[in-house]
């Protein structure tokens, strides 16, 4: 490549980042025990299938599944594993944390739920990724895109459990 050349796909990789904090009407565990059933965000992220690829606890350090959004053509598979997920029984506090491994976002995703009484609880989800073949420039529209999605899908997952 000459000198002064900048390849094509570098413009081809926007870094998104949000953080989205959504109060809950229910304990701190039951939303942490639906946040951690990988399997069950099918239930409550819109277009999304999830798969486990590792056996025993899915939560574990080093375990991997793939969450797939949309549909046909236009679906995006998600791989990621854990990094960090664990569940502080004495504060009643949970904290976890996933790396993106590709192949069209890389970076870190994760949550801490925290109690904010008996009966309710809020979560904080942070979206800190490379989206491969999404111009720079349209970073911003990602960013206000994905925080709106986890929004409604954390207010679904809200309604699921006020219905427990």
């Amino acid at each position: 490549m000459a000198e002064g050349h900048v390849a094509p796909y570098r413009h081809r990789m926007a870094n998104v980042r949000f953080t989205v904090t959504q109060p809950f009407d229910a304990p701190a565990r039951t939303v942490w025990d639906a946040l951690i059933d990988w399997k069950g965000h099918e239930t409550w992220i819109p277009a999304t299938k999830v798969e486990i690829h590792t056996d025993g606890d899915p939560t574990a350090i080093g375990s991997e599944f793939t969450a797939t959004t949309g549909y046909g053509p236009l679906a995006l598979p998600d791989t990621m594993r854990v990094t960090r997920c664990a569940w502080d029984d004495g504060a009643g506090t949970g904290d976890c944390e996933v790396e993106k491994l590709g192949p069209v976002l890389t970076g870190r995703a994760g949550f801490t739920i925290e109690p904010t009484s008996e009966t309710a609880s809020e979560v904080v989800w942070i979206e800190d990724v490379k989206v491969r073949y999404l111009p720079r420039v349209l970073a911003p529209i990602a960013k206000v895109a994905g925080a709106a999605g986890f929004r409604l899908g954390m207010r679904k997952l809200g309604k699921q459990l006020a219905t427990r």
